[in-house]
């Protein structure tokens, strides 16, 4: 939202009073200057002594390994291997066999052919073990001297953790009841010449489980379990949008014009038309110009980018579906939003409960609805809806302790800046948060009863945004209007106003019939979906600040 302050204008401030206070008090100042530098002393040199001693390992191990992989070459074997022809997966085998005993699987002398990492390995005597995992799990795999004779015996003692292989064999279960693959041939694939981190102690530190994504996949099957729900979730959200009648497009993600939110935006340039273009923050105006057209329902499932800060809920880059419903209004979107998370949970989860954030969260409809101003009148005692002045409203935020920056002196700002404050974090379960200020609401239809607010909600959950919906504003000369009062709020020093789009008022006049759209954030939905705190645990590759070298 325009109002909204983002987490670097947040640490400006603070940074701003801690300066001021360090002024006031030099001689504290100096006492931090001095504990700081000590601080960084320390960390650097336990830094230092633990990447070197981690260094010197790393190296015997890696040298160790390029030796094995010069043995396999002289041995006439690819260290990095051909293609591999496969019969099953660890699923596979599990879902077919897991459920027969020793005597019946004996009985099937079922062969199967599988490919897969190397996570573990023992051996006793002529026995080895092997545990190999693919995208779908782990499978044991018993290789046994007498079968496999002495080379490829050899040749499996001499594998490193990491190294893939694929294994020819009968299905069995040990002594100890554990589905396995008795090994009759053995095919070197890939040798690893990185040692994986050490089970219990290796890529534990989150920064890096997201810089070495690869990494993270191979050990923690969460994040692989996360990697793969995520598309289903997203074909699940397709399958329902499709069901109802709706059309899936594509729309340009280089702009022209800064528009359809309110967002800072990632700025570029086009060469061979010497202009700049955006990277657009939102697909809401080009998806209405469609409705225009006459495709009457029409979303689209895409990235969007924001110039923004990083936190546990935001990425400058991620992924939003947008809809837009012809004959629909705010009324139909809620319905809209409620079926469509309860249908995907099901279709995926077969279940509408979730533990998120340390809270079990039903998605099983009805939703409940929550008024911005009579929310804050509830938890604050404020009343706006009460007719008051500018005056009145920067007088009750002073008293309460809410700040207001430049641009944000109008009533409405100043109730969502309310909302924010006091509000917000008293969402648990899913709430439409609607009757939002028109200031803040540029593309949003007028309230008939109150033109002072507008058809928009919000779904919040655990306090956080999971989506943004309108009745849309289809009125051109008031769109005009509206868009010519973000150009004021951009000279106030929003850079986050949108820009005036002549081609999107033009598209209007031409009749856009009442209209429901809806804008909803895949990523938050999947980190609700899979229990997970941080966006950055759902993105493979999520944007990270530049290393310390």
């Amino acid at each position: 939202m325009a109002d909204e302050l983002t987490k670097e204008e947040k640490q400006r401030i603070k940074e701003q009073r801690r300066q001021e206070f360090l002024a006031a008090h030099p001689e504290l100042a100096a006492k931090q200057k001095e504990a700081e530098e000590k601080k960084q002393k320390l960390v650097q040199t336990k830094k230092e002594i633990v990447d070197a001693v981690d260094g010197a390992l790393l190296n015997d191990q890696e040298e160790s390994r390029r030796d094995k992989m010069n043995d396999l070459r002289s041995q006439g074997i690819d260290p990095f291997g051909h293609a591999f022809a496969r019969t099953h997966n660890s699923a596979m085998i599990k879902k077919a066999y897991g459920e027969k005993n020793a005597e019946e699987l004996k009985a099937l002398n079922a062969e199967v052919t599988i490919p897969g990492r190397i996570m573990s390995k023992r051996r006793m005597g002529k026995l080895g073990f092997i545990h190999l995992q693919d995208r779908e799990g782990r499978i044991q795999v018993v290789i046994n001297q007498r079968i496999v004779g002495d080379e490829i015996y050899n040749l499996f003692k001499s594998a490193d953790l990491g190294d893939i292989i694929g294994v020819t064999g009968h299905v069995f279960k040990t002594d100890a009841g554990e589905l396995s693959v008795e090994c009759a041939e053995y095919t070197h694939l890939t040798k690893a010449l990185r040692p994986l981190p050490e089970k219990f102690h290796g890529l534990q530190d989150k920064e890096e489980r997201y810089r070495r994504r690869y990494v993270d996949l191979i050990m923690n099957d969460t994040s692989r379990d996360i990697a793969i729900l995520r598309p289903r979730i997203v074909s699940a959200i397709r399958h329902w949008m499709d069901g109802q009648g709706y059309v899936e497009v594509e729309t340009p993600i280089l702009q022209p014009i800064l528009g359809g939110a309110s967002a800072r935006p990632f700025a570029t340039h086009h060469n061979a038309l010497d202009k700049d273009y955006y990277l657009r923050i939102a697909t809401e105006l080009p998806l209405k110009r469609l409705i225009v057209g006459g495709m009457e329902k029409v979303y689209e499932i895409g990235r969007i980018f924001r110039n923004e800060g990083m936190d546990l809920k935001h990425n400058p880059e991620f992924t939003t579906m947008e809809a837009y419903c012809a004959y629909s209004d705010l009324e139909g979107m809620m319905k809209m939003n409620e079926e469509l998370f309860e249908a995907v949970a099901m279709e995926v989860f077969g279940r509408t409960e979730f533990e998120f954030m340390g809270h079990t969260i039903s998605l099983k409809a009805p939703f409940k609805r929550w008024n911005m101003v009579d929310a804050v009148k509830e938890v604050t005692g404020v009343d706006f809806w009460q007719p008051m002045s500018v005056e009145d409203a920067l007088t009750l935020a002073k008293e309460h302790n809410v700040e207001v920056l430049p641009h944000q002196h109008t009533v409405g700002n100043i109730i969502s800046l309310f909302f924010d404050a006091f509000c917000e974090d008293k969402i648990i379960q899913p709430t439409f948060v609607y009757g939002h200020p028109i200031e803040i609401s540029p593309l949003a239809k007028k309230d008939d009863k109150d033109p002072r607010f507008t058809q928009r909600f919000e779904l919040e959950i655990c306090g956080i945004e999971m989506d943004n919906a309108f009745t849309e504003l289809n009125d051109p000369i008031d769109q005009k209007a509206r868009f010519e009062a973000q150009l004021e709020l951009k000279k106030l020093g929003d850079d986050e106003a949108s820009e005036v789009d002549d081609d999107y008022v033009e598209a209007l006049e031409y009749g856009m019939p009442p209209t429901g759209g809806i804008g909803m954030g895949i990523d938050r939905f999947v980190m609700l979906l899979t229990g997970q705190d941080s966006i950055r645990d759902v993105l493979l590759f999520p944007t990270m600040r530049p290393k310390e070298k």
